[in-house]
């Protein structure tokens, strides 16, 4: 195999190691798609508590994320990176649970969350419990205006500041043009600053 080949593999793999894996996965490779398990059930399942407020729900729907990248192992074709297409199972699942639960139930769940939080949340010890406290209910504070945020504008910042995520991959999630993110960040960004303003 001539040089210049091999230096353009090499560079293929690079770009995206995860595509790599996916497409082992294609074929047949079920250690695979145990690294990539492994790889990001953490993140996953910490991006849909962070959307769904409930630990048990994000299991839940992490659990289904990943079953859904198996089940299309078969027709997968790496047109974007892989976390892309991940995110994006696991933000239209949230999304989708999100507004079941509204149907049924309305915005109880968060008034829950936000009751009861920062208590359970508390740590046993500390060298300074009061300064743990004021820290422990702004952390808890700024969690419950993002997740009072709209659903999609919830997913953005979540992605943008949580995981780090560009504009572009952002929008790719969300099937948006990177416009559409800013424009959602935007008033995002300017509905918690607003909200928390007595914090600055």
């Amino acid at each position: 195999m001539p040089q210049w080949v091999k230096e353009d593999m090499g560079a293929s793999l690079a770009l995206d190691c995860d595509v790599e894996l996916m497409l082992r996965v294609k074929d047949g490779d079920g250690a695979s798609f145990a690294l990539l398990l492994d790889k990001y059930r953490v993140s996953v399942t910490h991006f849909l508590y962070r959307m769904v407020q409930d630990q048990p729900v994000a299991e839940e729907l992490a659990q289904e994320v990943f079953l859904r990248v198996y089940k299309s192992r078969e027709t997968y074709e790496p047109a974007a990176k892989f976390t892309t297409w991940l995110y994006r199972i696991a933000t239209h699942l949230a999304l989708n649970w999100l507004r079941d639960k509204k149907n049924e139930r309305g915005q109880e769940r968060l008034d829950e969350v936000a009751e009861d939080g920062p208590v359970r949340e508390l740590p046993d010890r500390a060298p300074s419990v009061e300064q743990r406290m004021v820290h422990r209910v702004k952390v808890d504070e700024v969690r419950r205006a993002v997740a009072a945020l709209p659903a999609k504008q919830r997913a953005a910042v979540l992605m943008h500041k949580y995981d780090e995520m560009e504009y572009s991959q952002i929008a790719k999630i969300l099937s948006c043009s990177e416009s559409a993110v800013k424009s959602l960040l935007f008033r995002a960004y300017e509905t918690l600053r607003v909200r928390l303003a007595h914090m600055a």
